[in-house]
């Protein structure tokens, strides 16, 4: 072993611990509150579903550490257990240039990944979503939307993956720079295309009818002067039982989605204070404050790719014998989240706060009562626990916790 395989095991195996250890954290905090509702709540949920909320809670983590644990032994057994190195040779053998070999190892690589998440995502989805009544997707449904998803992927990925490849073998001692750049107009392009081309292959949107909602809501459209394709009703009912809203697109093409599931849980006017707390969001610049901040981290994560690219150390300490760039690129995916995984706290705690901006947003244009109303109304039919452990929370939650957020609104209403 290689001073980096060292290094990168130390990492490995520090952001796994820490990981159990919060994950433990969470499931010993949640147990502990499992009997009584918090205060705040107490006349707003019951036990039962403040009780079931807190055993979906343990199941999910409890599935989550086997997860954590699998991912372990699949990206050991990849990197110093000699799979990419297997894999790369049976696909040298075929004796085709770096840019097909790559792009068919990375390809690969996907796909298999692919297969070994299976069994966890049958279970999620027909076991423990089916188990507190959350499920509505069919098996049939379930293969559609594979079946779907995976040539979808394909049909996209498989042309990035030649560029970015293409790009690090030709363009010189800046092909991160241009990489960077062609990434990033993908991604801009994904983005606008998304609602418009890609989502109905997976959903139904339906303009949302005439009513008290839809005056309510373009009443706040026209107040706020925010312009859009208009608000859509999406048949999340189809798949499941939890309920969200969301912003997706840019420029004019931007659309506003409400899960059907989630309109007939909310009255009008806290349906206003949802859609007001997602146009907080906009209106704060926080989804062009996200963007940014991604086109930062990878064009960093490039630059640094390009440096690693060159040192022979980086591939022999990972299991690689022949250095190549899409060996390069592959290792790189596959083992920064070790590195990275300390600056989660960071993220977290930058998402919470925009949370809470868009909340003081929604109090000023809406009511943060409505607000209040919504979010309880969300918790109760989403299972979403009352009582996160606190360091797991800051260290995962993009959302504030419900105690904290209600209390926060609430001074925005005094």
């Amino acid at each position: 072993m290689q001073t980096f395989t060292y290094i990168f095991l130390a990492f490995l195996l520090a952001s796994t611990l820490v990981q159990i250890y919060l994950s433990l954290r969470q499931k010993q905090h949640v147990s502990a509150h499992r009997s009584a509702v918090p205060a705040p709540f107490a006349d707003k949920i019951t036990l039962d579903e403040h009780q079931k909320a807190a055993d979906y809670t343990l199941a999910k983590g409890g599935v989550g550490r086997i997860d954590l644990l699998i991912g372990l032994v699949v990206l050991l057994a990849w990197t110093l257990g000699g799979g990419l190195e297997w894999l790369d040779q049976q696909w040298r053998s075929f004796g085709w240039g770096d840019l097909y070999t790559g792009t068919a190892v990375i390809i690969s690589l996907i796909l298999i990944g692919s297969l070994l998440d299976m069994p966890l995502s049958l279970y999620r989805t027909f076991v423990l979503e089916e188990r507190f009544g959350f499920n509505k997707m069919t098996p049939a449904t379930f293969l559609m939307d594979l079946l779907k998803g995976a040539a979808l992927s394909l049909l996209i990925g498989i042309p990035v993956v030649m560029l970015i490849l293409w790009l690090m073998e030709s363009a010189g001692s800046l092909w991160w720079l241009y990489a960077w750049a062609a990434l990033t107009a993908f991604s801009l392009l994904m983005t606008w295309a998304y609602p418009k081309f890609i989502a109905p292959l997976f959903n139904k949107f339906s303009p949302l009818e005439e009513g008290e909602v839809a005056d309510r809501l373009n009443a706040l459209l026209t107040r706020t002067g925010f312009n859009s394709k208009g608000v859509f009703i999406m048949d999340g009912s189809r798949r499941s039982a939890h309920g969200n809203a969301y912003f997706t697109g840019f420029g004019k093409n931007k659309r506003i989605v409400f899960f059907d599931t989630l309109l007939k849980h909310l009255t009008p006017a806290q349906v206003e204070a949802v859609l007001a707390h997602e146009l907080g969001h906009f209106k704060r610049k926080h989804i062009v404050k996200g963007m940014a901040l991604s086109m930062i981290m990878t064009l960093t994560g490039f630059a640094v790719l390009a440096w690693l690219m060159g040192q022979t150390w980086f591939y022999t300490a990972l299991g690689i014998s022949q250095s190549s760039t899409y060996m390069a690129l592959l290792l790189f995916v596959l083992v920064s989240p070790a590195f990275t995984f300390f600056i989660g706290p960071i993220m977290a705690w930058w998402s919470r706060k925009h949370e809470f901006e868009a909340d003081e947003f929604a109090a000023q244009q809406s009511s943060g009562t409505e607000l209040i109303a919504a979010l309880v109304g969300l918790y109760k039919e989403n299972a979403s626990t009352l009582t996160p452990d606190p360091w797991y929370s800051a260290f995962y939650d993009s959302h504030p916790p419900a105690a904290i957020r209600i209390a926060h609104l609430q001074q925005q209403t005094d």
